[in-house]
């Protein structure tokens, strides 16, 4: 019921004092208590004689109670004081809480029984959509339909949207602006870009789903509320079928682990939707949760799911073990190949006609979005493209490796085309190795510079990047060759290495990959 249709009856005589009059409340709540929060369940129309208030901060006081009990709106009787007081319209304004006048000669019993069978009928009419709901799912409605046929009933249009903008159903004009919007959101449900989001279901945000309904229903969540348990709802019931199905995948990628036989592994990738000469990729993931520790919330169950939804479901991503179950006598390999460690999820990808870098640019697309979120760190590595089965443990080794870089970096999306570099080698040596040793390398010349605002390791950079030619290195410095030559002098001087050596290169340029001074 509206508060609307509250001031709508004449014989109440109600007045709004502060407020959305298009605010709706489910029950009422007779209340002189100043601290009433611990009786408060949500969505309630409180009543108040106003008994506790004898000072102007005691309306700060109570309003703040009842914005974080969830309450609705509020009405205040003027029997006591004559009238509403001025300090507790101001503090309903300022927390957005509709305040209702009742007059002296209305009792709130009155007010309650005119109220009663108003919200009877809202209830029933909220049991008449479940029961259609209900037959909906019993003949077999998919989400699109269940969605239309909520949203219809409730009169309401909008999207559903996964946390990285891809839009599950319904229609949004910037659907990746809605999602960042949903992950910044210090609460919800929330007003962005024209749209009021609700959060669908529980969990994490970054592998969530949002439900963003066209217009501002804050002061209607209840129709937000009901559309979004509708969609969870059925999200419900799809993901028991995906259980099935990443536990099939989790069985492939560890029989291919284990060295199973060809004729095993082929049957497995039909079984995950893979012909044998079906060109696929092997994507690892992880996404570690902020505070929390593998044995709480294991980075490969969250990275799984965010990189499910990143695919628009299209792919089951199984996490597989760091160890070998006990017994079994094998040795467990995980998202990475390695032996021990930490495990990614693992998600075999069937390319049907894209390429690896398109794979990996629709990955960092999504990836992009949910860096709105802090504390989010997703590390994501892809094989290159495969066929069959025999290739199988090579790409899950491949993507591990390349995951790895990822969170050496600390996280992003790395092909296996990266890997095969300097950059994997130094993303093995711990971080206080790599910075004591660039340190050592580079701090006399980085000294240097401040002292005499000179580019000695912009010098160092270019030569070394124009393979230790003068004329290049100077063209690209635009300085003369002369002044080159006096640079790398004074660099060798101050280091005491001799560039002409390779050795003393190399060195160079792996101190100088991680400390990446601007060119």
């Amino acid at each position: 019921m509206r508060i609307s249709d509250l001031l709508a009856i004449d014989e109440l005589g109600l007045r709004l004092l502060a407020g959305d009059p298009e605010c709706e409340f489910g029950t009422v709540h007779i209340t002189d208590l100043p601290e009433p929060g611990r009786y408060l369940s949500g969505g309630e129309l409180v009543l108040t004689g106003l008994m506790w208030r004898d000072t102007a901060a005691d309306s700060t006081r109570f309003v703040t109670a009842l914005v974080e009990g969830g309450v609705s709106a509020l009405g205040a009787g003027a029997a006591r004081l004559g009238h509403v007081p001025a300090d507790l319209v101001s503090a309903c304004r300022q927390a957005g809480l509709p305040l209702v006048e009742v007059p002296v000669e209305v009792s709130f019993r009155t007010l309650a029984e005119l109220v009663a069978p108003r919200l009877s009928g809202d209830v029933r009419d909220a049991l008449g959509r479940h029961r259609r709901l209900v037959a909906a799912l019993a003949e077999g409605a998919d989400l699109r339909g269940l969605f239309e046929l909520t949203a219809a009933e409730l009169g309401v249009t909008g999207a559903v949207l996964s946390a990285s903008g891809e839009v599950v159903v319904g229609t949004a004009a910037d659907p990746a602006g809605l999602a960042r919007a949903y992950l910044t959101a210090p609460r919800l449900p929330a007003l962005a870009g024209g749209a009021t989001l609700f959060a669908v279901g529980r969990g994490h945000r970054a592998a969530g789903w949002v439900l963003a309904c066209d217009g501002d229903l804050l002061g209607r969540a209840d129709l937000g509320y009901e559309l979004a348990a509708c969609v969870a709802l059925e999200r419900g019931r799809l993901e028991e079928g995906r259980r099935v199905e990443r536990r099939l995948a989790g069985q492939l990628v560890a029989a291919a682990l284990a060295d199973s036989d060809a004729a095993e592994l082929n049957a497995r990738l039909r079984t995950c939707g893979i012909d044998a000469d079906e060109p696929y990729a092997v994507v690892s993931a992880t996404a570690p949760r902020p505070g929390a520790t593998a044995a709480t919330a294991a980075p490969a169950v969250l990275g799984g799911r965010i990189l499910e939804e990143l695919l628009a479901r299209e792919v089951v991503a199984a996490p597989v073990p760091a160890e070998p179950p006990q017994g079994s006598g094998g040795t467990a390999v995980d998202g990475g190949g390695r032996s021990s460690g930490g495990g990614g999820a693992v998600a075999v990808v069937a390319l049907r006609g894209r390429s690896v870098g398109e794979l990996a640019a629709r990955l960092r697309a999504g990836a992009a979005v949910l860096a709105a979120l802090p504390g989010t760190r997703l590390s994501v590595g892809l094989s290159g493209a495969l066929t069959g089965a025999a290739a199988l443990k090579g790409g899950v080794e491949e993507a591990g490796h390349a995951r790895r870089l990822a969170e050496a970096r600390d996280g992003g999306v790395v092909t296996s085309d990266e890997i095969y570099t300097h950059a994997l080698l130094l993303a093995t040596v711990p971080g206080d190795v790599r910075r004591s040793f660039s340190d050592r390398l580079l701090s006399p010349l980085l000294a240097y510079d401040r002292r005499h605002q000179s580019g000695l390791v912009r010098t160092l950079d270019v030569f070394l990047d124009c393979s230790g030619s003068w004329n290049a290195c100077a063209e690209r410095l635009h300085v003369h060759v002369n002044t080159v030559r006096y640079r790398i002098r004074r660099i060798e001087e101050l280091t005491g290495r001799n560039l002409s050596a390779m050795s003393d290169r190399v060195d160079f340029f792996l101190a100088l990959r991680d400390t990446t001074p601007p060119r």
